[in-house]
């Protein structure tokens, strides 16, 4: 039995997507960040970093989400969340989620999650940076239907955090961003992912 430790909404949703989407079996604990429960000693004993998400697996403890989305994938094949790992389309789809948790990830954390929170010329600022990411992303990066193309992988559910909170902070326009937000859309009503927004106390965007 898989432990998946997360924050409701956060990124750790992506995590919560892949083992859902897997079917596998597991079982999962929300840690509060605003009640600071990430930094309470029992946590750190499980992540020391102090953050979400942490899978604990019977061979250890995997932090991280593309690490543990890789993980996922590769031990439930059967889902066909991912390419064939041994593909240069498993190498790609590793290549969007590096840059998801490296670029585009702190860019929409900073304007978003601040403390304290960005104002005048450094938000306008932060928002051009992370509204220049989902360019890249709208314009590059999501090569069809899925972000992989016709295949439904985890990196999609690691996208479609990120696009959930900017369609919640109202900066995700559709005229901009056409095919993000039909790939939200098209994320968000996949039953797997449905059943997960529940279990966290969440509702599509």
């Amino acid at each position: 039995m898989l432990k998946l430790y997360y924050s409701a909404g956060a990124c750790a949703l992506a995590s919560h997507i892949a083992l859902e989407e897997a079917a596998a079996a597991y079982e999962i604990a929300h840690v509060d960040l605003r009640q600071g429960e990430q930094r309470a000693p029992a946590y750190l004993a499980i992540n020391a970093a102090g953050s979400t998400p942490a899978l604990v697996t019977d061979q250890g403890v995997l932090t991280e989400n593309a690490v543990i989305m890789d993980h996922i994938a590769r031990t439930h094949p059967e889902a066909g969340l991912a390419p064939d790992p041994s593909s240069f389309a498993w190498s790609r789809m590793q290549s969007l989620n590096g840059w998801l948790a490296s670029s585009l990830h702190p860019a929409i954390g900073r304007l978003l999650f601040s403390r304290p929170p960005l104002e005048g010329e450094a938000r306008t600022a932060q928002a051009g940076v992370a509204l220049g990411k989902f360019d890249i992303v709208e314009q590059s990066l999501l090569t069809g239907p899925w972000a992989m193309g016709e295949q439904y992988t985890v990196a999609d559910g690691y996208l479609s955090v990120f696009t959930r909170w900017a369609r919640q902070a109202g900066i995700l326009d559709r005229t901009r961003f056409p095919r993000l937000n039909d790939h939200l859309d098209r994320v968000q009503a996949r039953p797997a992912v449905q059943r997960v927004l529940s279990a966290e106390g969440l509702t599509p965007v």
